[in-house]
Parts: C-alpha cells; structure tokens; sequence
C-alpha cells in the first residue's frame, strides 16, 4: 500500500515514538516498583524479574463453539479426542505460526472446570506446555458456563477447586499467568474487588505479579480493580471492542478508551480487542471508518502507554475477525496484511506508523428497507459462500455496505456477492445468499426507481424479506413481485 509522506508521515511518527519510549519507561518503572512493594505477600514460586505489561505482544486462541461453554473448551484445530502428544505438537506448530506472523509471544487460552482435572486436562495441558516451552508467556482465564453466562462463577467450590488444580500444577512455571474470570459482568465492583482479593488470599504461594485482575463489567474498565489496595501488585487486564460504538475518527476512539484505564495503563495487558479482518477493510486508514478508526486508537494507546496487547482471535474458526486463517497442511496465514501491520505496531515494533491514504472500505452504500428502515446484512461479518444474507439495525458495517456496479452486481467486501438461490435457477421463496463473485446472471440485480430490486435471472422476482416480516435478523429472499412494501428498498442516502 502507498504510505503517506511528508510532514503528516513524520509528524505521526515522530509522535508515536516519541510517547511509546516515555511511556514504555515510565510503565515499567511503576510496574516493577509495584511488583516489588508486594513482593513479601506470599512465598515467591519464581525469582524470575516481573514481566512488564508492555512485553505481552499476543492472541487468544479460541474455541470455534465459543468460550463459554458448559463442556471441555477446545482451541480451533484440537479435539477433544487427541493426545498430548498431538496437542503439544499441534500447538508447537501454532506457537511457531503466530510468532512467524504476527510477532506475538504471549497465548491466551480459556479454561472451565470441564477442561481441567478431567481427561480432557490430561491433553489440554500440552498447550500451556509446549506454548512456555516454546518460550511463550500463557495467560489461563476462567469463562463462565454457556448455559448461564451471566457473568458470575458458576460454582464457586468448583471454580476454586479448578483454580487449585491449575495454580498447584504451574506456580513453579514463570511464564505462566492467571486471570481469575473473564468479564465478571453479573458483580459489583466490591464485589469483583472482594473475590479477587480472596483468590490471592487462597494462594499465597503464587505471586502477585503473575496474577491478571479483569476489569469490572465486561473487562471494560480498570479504575476501580486499579484503585483497590488490596489487588496492589497484579497486573491488571482491559476488553475494548470497535462494536461498542460507531466513532470513525481514531480521536474518538481515544476519549473513549482513555477513561477505562485511568492511572492504570501502567499495570493494563489489553488482553481482548480485535476487528474484522476478511472482509477488505484497510486499516492503514485511521479515520473514515468505524473499525478502522477504533483500531488505530487501541494499537496506538497500547504502543504510546506501554500496554500489553492480546489481539481477539488469533485464531478462531469461523469468526470473521480471527487475524490468522489455518491452511490444510497445518500452516497459519495471515487474514489481512493491513490489520496485522496495525497489530504489530501496537506490539511496539517498527519506527514508521502503518498509514496509508487508501479508502478505509471497499466502495458501497447501505440497501434499506422501506419497511422496516432496516439494512441488508452479511450476519456475523460472514465470508462463507453461501450465507443466507438478513436484515438487521443499519450500522455502516462493512457488512451491510453494497457496490452497485456495472455489472448490475451488488458486491460486499469487494469480491462477494448477492445472489439469488444456490443454483443457476431462482423461484418465488429462493434464498438469497453471499457467494464469491463470477458473473453469473442470478448474481446481476437491477435497482429500480420505484425502489425493488429485481433479479436479472428473473425479472418478476424481487428482493424480499422472509414472511414480509421486518424484526433483526430477518431472511431475505425472493418472491413474485408484488408491489408490498417489503420489497422496497433504498440504496444509499
């Protein structure tokens, strides 16, 4: 991509740097001054010098069914039925992928109590294992049931007795951390304050340093865990996500984030923030899009304030902003060359900001439906040929942004398109579907001034909702024209 230059380029740059290497120091002096305050709370498991938040460059590795979950969690590309062996393999492999890629040298993986002290833990440690051996720092975290997920520990005796198992099993382990819950949403902050300030009551043998205090809510803000005195001596960690708001100035995004961290960054791993990364967006653009915009103020807060970065997924099956992709012969690639330059500069490397003066978006307007004012949509941020496309609140996503074009095509994230049935053929009730663009005639749509979009397979059918119903999440199809105002639609403003 052509990156910008002159004064703007070195202007960013030299500002960039120059607040990266101030805070960069400041934040380790304060950490390491912490660390050492706390020192003599408990019998030390490991002499190992205290990492600083800023040296956490890494991913979540996710369970393709989610994290929450009431069963064993999984990371994309294990099974519950492999070895040890195998994982430890496998997660060599991924280890040496995201380090080769991205630079990261930290993984986040998700625990429960159904994944530890079960036969499932007997395999699933090889993932904390080979990761350190490989030289990794691992950060565990407990996630709540799928069933409940209310942000509050299942069982608590249960969630303890997991926690021991684990804290027992890699005390003696210095790149092995420990984040007692993943977004503790359904507490109080007291309440947050007062468990945590127990789980380290409880474990005495583990140092403090090693010990990763979530954020109130869900992880999105630091200064009450931050302020509370008995949690001196932790690290602390911070969720911030770009659907939280519709900002499209990285300036934006700065004043929302900067109040969530307080006096705290100095002791903050950002250990969620990610964006989506298959659907052409380019995030050397900072301002003009909301995901874009929302990704330059986090990798430049991260870098300028010494924070620690764990990016949300590094990998995950089928999530649409999982930065790596897993090939068939086991090799991960990177999802988009413009989202990993951004992510690499919130670990702190390079000198220049990956800036350049390409639109942020491929081109498109949104489809709205007259009827219910509401947007054809890609549900999920989708990339899967085939996805039955829907209707949702209209939100300028990349999702919902359509290119009319010569064509007659109405294209998405630059190369996929609407289509009209599976097959060459569409009839009255056909889904209408995402499918890589060719050409095809029941991909080519005419937009009509009386407002239907009708099919160029078919020129009798129209673009519809399932049912003319006009909820979120609503189908889309097409059926016979009609003249209903489900069928109406408005591309653009």
């Amino acid at each position: 991509m052509k990156f910008l230059t002159g004064r703007r380029r070195a202007a960013l740059a030299a500002l960039a740097v120059t607040a990266g290497l101030v805070a960069a120091a400041t934040t380790t002096t304060a950490f390491a001054s912490s660390a050492a305050q706390t020192a003599s709370s408990g019998a030390a498991a490991s002499t190992s010098a205290a990492a600083a938040p800023s040296s956490f460059h890494g991913v979540n590795w996710a369970d393709p069914n989610d994290n929450y979950n009431s069963g064993p969690v999984v990371p994309s590309g294990l099974s519950t039925s492999d070895s040890y062996q195998t994982v430890y393999k496998i997660t060599l492999n991924m280890v040496a992928g995201f380090r080769k890629n991205l630079g990261a040298n930290t993984l986040r993986l998700p625990i429960n109590p159904a994944s530890v002290g079960t036969a499932w833990w007997n395999s699933y440690r090889a993932t904390i294992d080979a990761a350190t051996a490989a030289g990794d720092k691992v950060i565990l975290s407990y996630w709540d049931e799928k069933s409940s997920n209310d942000g509050v520990i299942d069982d608590t005796a249960t969630w303890n007795q997991m926690w021991n198992t684990v804290t027992k099993a890699y005390a003696h382990n210095p790149h092995v951390y420990f984040e007692p819950m993943n977004e503790p949403y359904g507490y109080s902050a007291t309440q947050w304050v007062q468990i945590c300030t127990q789980w380290l009551a409880d474990r005495t043998y583990i140092p403090r340093d090693r010990v990763v205090i979530s954020g109130t809510g869900y992880n999105d803000n630091v200064t009450a865990v931050g302020a509370a005195s008995a949690l001196n001596g932790t690290l602390l960690s911070l969720h911030f996500y770009g659907y939280w708001a519709s900002y499209t100035t990285e300036a934006d995004w700065i004043n929302n984030l900067l109040p969530r961290l307080g006096a705290y960054a100095s002791r903050t791993i950002i250990d969620e923030a990610g964006a989506p990364m298959t659907i052409g967006l380019n995030y050397g653009a900072h301002n003009g899009n909301t995901y874009t915009a929302y990704l330059a103020a986090t990798t430049d807060i991260a870098r300028g304030m010494g924070m620690g970065l764990v990016y949300w997924p590094g990998l995950r099956f089928g999530d649409s902003y999982s930065i790596e992709s897993l090939g068939s012969d086991g090799k991960l690639t990177n999802n988009s060359a413009s989202g990993v330059a951004q992510l690499q500069w919130g670990y702190g490397f390079g000198t220049i900001p990956p800036v350049n003066d390409q639109p942020a978006a491929p081109p498109g307007e949104e489809l709205v439906n007259a009827a219910s004012s509401r947007c054809a949509d890609v549900p999920g941020f989708s990339t899967t040929a085939g996805t039955q496309l829907d209707m949702w609140d209209c939100n300028a996503g990349g999702n919902q942004t359509w290119d009319y074009n010569s064509s007659h095509e109405l294209s998405v994230y630059g190369d996929m398109c609407m289509q009209a049935g599976t097959s060459s053929t569409a009839t009255s009730g056909t889904a209408v579907v995402l499918e890589n663009c060719t050409g095809a005639t029941n991909q080519q749509w005419t937009v009509n001034a009386t407002g239907t979009v009708t099919s160029a397979a078919d020129s009798t059918l129209c673009l519809d909702t399932v049912g003319e119903a006009t909820a979120d999440g609503t189908l889309l199809n097409v059926t016979t024209c009609s003249g209903a105002t489900s069928q109406s639609w408005k591309l653009g403003s």
